[in-house]
């Protein structure tokens, strides 16, 4: 099941200090301080960004690698782009994505409830988050990584937004785990949604500095209610989406946090004038909601994988949940049953039947491989 993520634009989000009529900030006690002129007032150290391209660059590599390790003019009957040669695409009936088949994409790491479970690979929790279903998912989550995630880096830093967006992926895949436990799931998207998360806890923690506060926190929750809203599609993992969301708020009000107005007009005034030494450098606002998001953190990743290993279905405790993740409608279904075809061999010639619609298909395929039935099957099926 592929994490989908639209293409958000990038905010115009600056963090500056509050201006007046004329190019002078103000402190905050007025009349004991001078103006300080705007020229003065040292902005926050700007990062170089490299850890985001170089996230976008290692995902590339990974599908490349995976479509490499598909081979579909070996294990399929027909495939897409023959002229890409076992680089080419599984059919679209299979994929509609443009990639590899499902049996590849677990072969490489994707989230396998199962496998995690009942083999131990829990790897397949970190892992999933590198791998894509097909060009077009690549494509959309690669894009909006470089708009999100290149700005979040200039202003934190690689060691705070690396951290976020590999916990927020856990996060998602998490919560996917705990809900979607009949299909596999790839996709960066619950990372993604981390920095989506993570961008609105910043504002929130750090009101004081923005000037526009009102205008960018709309345009956030917009943003953030459209690509949650993509997530009601069929095919489309939103627990992963949820997850991560909500893993990347709570780390963006721990990892974020910025020095308050007041204190930094403060920090940087004239000599002379009322030093910023008696001034608490953090609101009592910003600590507790950092001291909260973090030991909502320690509880919800604490209790998150004890439910995991003791094989928890949450939909089995919540009824209507399955809605948050697809809303079936006269357009498409949510049933997402796995599909399964009886399959009989005669010489060369390959027979099989679809179990979910009865259909039949007969092949001419001698010796076929697991993946080319498997592939078949999707497609009859």
């Amino acid at each position: 099941m592929a994490r989908g993520v639209s293409e958000v634009a990038e905010l115009p989000i600056r963090v500056h200090s509050r201006r007046g009529g004329s190019n002078l900030i103000h402190p905050v006690e007025n009349g004991s301080s001078p103006v300080i002129p705007y020229s003065e007032i040292k902005q926050f150290k700007e990062h170089f960004s490299w850890l985001i391209p170089s996230f976008v660059i290692a995902n590339v590599f990974m599908f490349v690698i995976t479509m490499f390790v598909n081979n579909c003019p070996k294990n399929s009957v027909s495939c897409i782009a023959d002229f890409l040669g076992r680089f080419s695409f599984q059919p679209m009936k299979e994929n509609p994505l443009l990639g590899p088949s499902s049996s590849t994409l677990e072969k490489m790491g994707a989230l396998d409830v199962n496998k995690v479970v009942h083999s131990h690979q829990v790897y397949r929790l970190f892992t999933c988050i590198w791998l894509h279903g097909g060009v077009f998912h690549l494509l959309a989550n690669m894009l909006s990584l470089l708009v999100i995630g290149i700005r979040l880096e200039q202003e934190f830093g690689l060691v705070r937004i690396g951290a976020l967006y590999l916990i927020a992926g856990l996060g998602g895949s998490l919560l996917s785990s705990l809900f979607i436990q009949s299909n596999i799931s790839v996709g960066a998207s619950g990372a993604l949604f981390g920095l989506l998360g993570s961008m609105l806890s910043e504002l929130i923690s750090n009101w004081t500095i923005y000037a526009n506060k009102f205008s960018v926190l709309v345009t956030l929750l917009i943003i953030i209610a459209i690509n949650l809203s993509v997530g009601i599609l069929p095919h489309v993992d939103n627990f992963a989406h949820i997850g991560g969301f909500l893993s990347g708020l709570l780390l963006g009000f721990v990892l974020l946090m910025r020095p308050h107005y007041g204190w930094v007009t403060q920090r940087y005034a004239a000599v002379g004038t009322q030093s910023a030494n008696g001034r608490p450098k953090f609101k009592t606002y910003q600590w507790v909601l950092c001291i909260i998001s973090f030991v909502l953190l320690i509880i919800w990743f604490v209790s998150g994988l004890v439910m995991l290993f003791r094989d928890v279905n949450l939909n089995d405790h919540c009824s209507w949940c399955h809605y948050m993740s697809c809303v079936p409608t006269s357009k498409w279904s949510c049933d997402n049953q796995n599909l399964s075809c009886f399959s009989d061999q005669i010489g060369n010639q390959l027979t099989l039947v679809c179990s979910n619609n009865n259909r039949t298909g007969t092949y001419t395929l001698a010796n076929p491989s697991t993946s080319q039935i498997q592939g078949l099957c999707s497609q009859l099926c």
